[in-house]
């Protein structure tokens, strides 16, 4: 199992993945090696369907959802069909092996006043108060991921024409528009309370923590952690949620759904029809609330 990090350089090197991809697959393998170690396999090889079927087993006794076993043979597939490729190992234990059905939740989202509250609690007289209210207006203004959110650079935000540059990890840089809110934020972060976070004149990052650097995923976990207790909505509220939120309200207000798919990245749009199911649940029980023969 010492070739979980040579499998790890070479998602890495050649498939160009992001930092928590790689982690993903790094934890799942590793907990996979665990198992293979306790139960007395002498070498990758030696591991069988009846095997990695056992260790889905042992993963669902844990309470594991659907969603992470699944997850979990994927990686284990995806290893051993690098191992297979380079001749590491003779057959792949995974062939025909099928992941669990997993129940598809909608996402979670705000309401448009849910989402007013929240953008609402920065406390815009100081200037962590305009920072966080800027990373929040965008988030929502443009649906983009928090990974993408920390990744941008002052040189990815044209305010003049209102847009960001962004790109997802390796792929193609898309142009996302944003509002006139977004924009006002975003102008008086850069213009007047950007420098009092930064250390160095060459930092690059547009959002920076107290010590000036760029911030990091679980610098801003906390910050919205912080500013959904505050404002005592009563939904569990991720990072992800204004994303969600983002596509749903266009969709409610007419925006096609490629145009939907473009903005938040999607590479399938099948990814992207998940928020008209959400749309149409909600026409529905307006409907069954206010017809009087529904």
């Amino acid at each position: 199992m010492n070739m979980i990090q040579d499998f790890i350089v070479y998602l890495e090197d050649e498939k160009g993945l992001s930092e928590n991809t790689l982690e993903s697959y790094n934890r799942d393998l590793r907990q996979f090696k665990e198992y293979i170690k306790e139960n007395d396999y002498d070498s990758i090889d030696q591991v069988n369907k009846t095997a990695i079927i056992t260790y889905l087993m042992y993963l669902q006794k844990k309470g594991r959802a659907a969603s992470t076993i699944s997850r979990s043979l994927a990686s284990i597939r995806s290893f051993y069909q690098f191992l297979l490729n380079i001749g590491k190992v003779s057959k792949d234990p995974t062939i025909n092996l099928q992941s669990p059905k997993q129940e598809k939740k909608l996402p979670n989202i705000l309401t448009l006043k849910e989402v007013e509250i929240l953008l609402e609690q920065p406390d815009i007289n100081s200037p962590k108060g305009v920072r966080d209210r800027a990373m929040l207006e965008l988030l929502y203004a443009a649906g983009i991921r928090v990974s993408e959110l920390i990744k941008l650079d002052m040189e990815d935000i044209n305010l003049d024409m209102g847009f960001i540059m962004c790109s997802r990890e390796s792929t193609n840089e898309r142009i996302i528009p944003i509002g006139k809110m977004a924009i006002e934020m975003l102008r008086d972060y850069v213009s007047n309370h950007r420098n009092s976070f930064i250390k160095n004149n060459i930092e690059s990052a547009l959002f920076v923590n107290y010590h000036g650097k760029r911030l990091t995923r679980q610098g801003f976990w906390k910050i919205i952690k912080s500013y959904t207790k505050k404002a005592n909505i009563n939904k569990k509220i991720t990072p992800h949620t204004l994303r969600h939120s983002f596509a749903v309200h266009l969709i409610q207000n007419g925006a096609d759904l490629k145009s939907v798919q473009e903005m938040l990245g999607h590479s399938d749009i099948s990814t992207t029809q998940i928020y008209t199911q959400i749309v149409e649940s909600k026409i529905k029980d307006v409907y069954k609330k206010a017809h009087p023969r529904a």
